[in-house]
């Protein structure tokens, strides 16, 4: 068996008029996160963790900002694609593990959504998936509450 791990990071700067999206949920917040697409973190860094544990690049190489039909669509959309593709070169998701890092809002009461969410959209049990969230204590952009952060990891397994 083929065991490989990769991570994945990404940051959004808030922008107004724009809604929350972070794990595939909307977050009732005055802010949201400027980007091309709906600029979900969570779902980023988890893309970037998946296609680097898989050697196929990154995120900006298969939804490029550039690219029109990326505008504005739900990250969920980029999980899928990639989710297909893993299956395509036969790894199966070992677990997935992604923290938030965000002064506010608070997060907590969101991550069962979150964990459900990608569970369904990565044919996951819900045990595979872990999402956490945490502060800087007032350090740095997140702590400036600037935007939002995410790290993530994953285990993906090939027989």
């Amino acid at each position: 068996m083929t065991i490989r791990i990769g991570s994945g990071y990404d940051v959004h700067a808030f922008a107004p008029n724009r809604s929350l999206v972070l794990g595939g949920v909307t977050i009732p917040y005055e802010l949201g996160l400027a980007g091309h697409s709906d600029a979900d973190a969570v779902i980023h860094a988890i893309v970037d963790a998946l296609l680097g544990a898989a050697a196929l690049g990154d995120i900006g190489m298969h939804f490029p900002s550039s690219d029109e039909r990326w505008r504005n669509k739900p990250s969920t959309v980029f999980l899928t694609y990639v989710h297909t593709l893993l299956q395509e070169q036969g790894w199966k998701i070992g677990n997935i593990d992604a923290t938030i890092i965000a002064e506010r809002p608070r997060l907590s009461p969101h991550i069962p959504a979150m964990r459900a969410h990608l569970a369904e959209h990565l044919g996951l049990d819900l045990a595979q998936v872990s999402v956490k969230s945490t502060t800087t204590d007032g350090l740095g952009f997140t702590g400036r509450r600037e935007g939002i952060a995410c790290s993530a990891v994953a285990l993906l397994e090939k027989d």
